[in-house]
């Protein structure tokens, strides 16, 4: 009997990633529409394995950078930087123009009424106060808190002390340097192969999380706002298709390989809606694709906090959304503010499950529309977050697998990983 259960794990293991997500997320779906809201009673099973990738974010993210910038040039860590927040800005107002101009051409909202009761959302931290918020006065505080901004702040200038401690003249302070150095590279090791035994149980999380999460919210509200969830996930689409696509293949980047890659990182965002919980399957992703570690050590944690391509996709519905219902036309002025006003807003959205809402509620105040909307899209909140956030870690890969390609170009170097042309 050991040795079929045996055999039958081993089988289990080997199977690609990508379709024991997809079958965890075909299952869910059966389970969710079977038993409706009675599914539920399997959201522990999700939850937990939003704990376990909550659990290892933190480090991973910590050493990945400490490593990447011990390997990287003060020089060179500065052009990706540069490169990464261009790539994060031109493709989140691509997104949101998108949107917009779906959204306009459709009309979501027509018909609906103004819902009488609003909806609670947390309380938006003013650009002063996230700007203070990365440098912390509490290091177990940010850890405590996950404020992956300050974290990355941190990891940063451990790694810049640490490298060059390194290359310190003093034989006493560089062993020390080199100390840290294997110390970091150990527990980069050894974080990584936690993430393996967890991403063993991420089909079974993933299950539990669509059929609670679907089954709870019903037909009827799917059904009420379902004009809006086509404009989101067509906008969605022409974002893959019209931005990603052309960007990989004029990069000479194959479109094939690139989404074996990042199919399982795309599965894990789109049923946990956490981008910075998916941020360690988004490493490994990296790690298999050959990208310098150097490099996606630092775009995709970044990434995963400040680039929210999906996330204004979503606003930008939404907003179309409440001008209809009240009724109001919008100019091309304030089409515009909209654009700058959700590209900014985005930038200050947490990568985890419902901050959406946050985003949404400053661009109503911000352009004068009810803030009643609120309470209507989150009856589908969960529906839009999950593509939503599954095109926020594409818009990360993507940049991650650009800007590799530019340093591999500027510096003539290689990964010892397999490359994406490989796979």
């Amino acid at each position: 009997m050991s040795r079929i259960f045996l055999r039958i794990w081993r089988r289990y293991r080997d199977t690609a990633l990508f379709l024991k997500m997809t079958a965890g997320f075909v299952l869910g779906l059966f389970v969710a529409f079977v038993f409706g809201e009675k599914a539920q009673v399997l959201s522990p099973i999700g939850d937990i394995l939003l704990n376990l990738l909550q659990l290892i974010v933190i480090p991973i993210i910590m050493v990945t950078l400490i490593h990447a910038v011990n390997s990287t040039r003060s020089g060179n860590l500065v052009r990706v930087a540069f490169k990464t927040f261009a790539f994060y800005i031109l493709t989140t107002i691509a997104a949101v123009v998108i949107s917009l101009s779906l959204a306009l051409l459709v009309n979501p909202g027509t018909g609906l009424q103004r819902p009488d009761d609003g909806a609670e959302t947390p309380e938006a931290p003013s650009f002063v106060d996230q700007l203070v918020g990365v440098f912390p006065e509490n290091i177990f505080k940010a850890l405590v808190d996950g404020n992956i901004l300050a974290l990355i702040f941190v990891a940063i200038v451990v790694g810049i002390t640490m490298a060059g401690m390194r290359r310190s003249s003093d034989s006493t302070i560089c062993g020390f340097g080199k100390l840290l150095y294997d110390l970091v590279l150990a527990a980069e090791e050894m974080t990584f192969r936690i993430l393996a035994g967890i991403l063993q149980f991420a089909p079974f999380g993933i299950a539990a999380l669509v059929a609670s999460d679907i089954g709870s919210q019903g037909l009827d509200a799917l059904a009420a706002l379902g004009k809006l969830a086509g404009v989101v996930y067509a906008g969605l689409a022409a974002q893959i298709l019209l931005i990603y696509i052309p960007l990989l293949l004029f990069n000479r980047i194959p479109v094939g390989g690139f989404f074996r890659v990042a199919g399982a990182p795309m599965a894990t965002a789109f049923t946990t809606q956490s981008s910075s919980g998916t941020i360690p399957v988004s490493l490994e992703a990296t790690r298999k694709a050959g990208i310098l570690q150097e490099v996606a050590g630092f775009v995709i944690p970044l990434g995963a906090t400040i680039n929210m391509d999906g996330a204004v996709i979503r606003l930008g519905a939404s907003v179309v959304l409440a001008a209809n219902i009240a009724g109001h036309d919008l100019t091309v002025l304030e089409l515009g503010a909209i654009v700058l006003t959700a590209t900014f807003v985005s930038i200050g959205t947490a990568g985890v499950p419902g901050a959406g809402l946050i985003g949404l509620t400053i661009l109503l105040q911000q352009a004068g529309l009810p803030l009643e909307t609120v309470a209507l899209v989150a009856g589908v909140d969960v529906l839009l977050g999950m593509g939503a956030t599954m095109i926020n870690i594409t818009g990360d890969l993507v940049g991650a697998h650009l800007i590799d390609k530019s340093e591999k170009r500027a510096g003539g170097r290689q990964s010892d990983s397999k490359s994406v042309d490989d796979l």
